[in-house]
């Protein structure tokens, strides 16, 4: 499994960024799906995650009720759409596919990575 982010940027506090994650394959459909971020000098940590049908979703509470995850099964793409953005929401952000399907806070559990792709918000 490849998967591609994109959708990164330069964006003023208060702005919005949708980030996307398109993978390879046939059993995208069967994956679950997260996106993670790491600021500099930090450690990766866990913002979103969705189910393999979409029936679940997970957030960071740092995010929650500003970003919104998605995914696409026919076209094999994750989405992370980014509202209010701050500051403190620089980073690497990356994409990744957990093959168990039922979605996971947790680093460890994700199998494929992305390549990331820098999201930075001025003040």
């Amino acid at each position: 499994v490849q998967l591609q982010a994109s959708g990164g940027g330069l964006v003023q506090a208060g702005g919005s960024l949708r980030l996307s994650c398109a993978a390879s394959g046939r059993a995208f459909s069967t994956y679950s799906m997260g996106w993670f971020r790491q600021a500099p000098g930090k450690e990766r940590e866990f913002v979103a995650a969705i189910s393999w049908n979409g029936g679940r979703t997970y957030y960071a509470d740092s995010v929650k009720g500003r970003f919104t995850i998605s995914r696409d099964n026919a076209k094999n793409t994750v989405y992370l759409q980014m509202n209010s953005l701050k500051p403190e929401d620089t980073a690497v952000y990356y994409c990744a596919a957990d093959v168990a399907g039922y979605a996971d806070t947790r680093r460890d559990r994700y199998d494929y990575w992305g390549q990331g792709t820098q999201v930075t918000v001025s003040s």
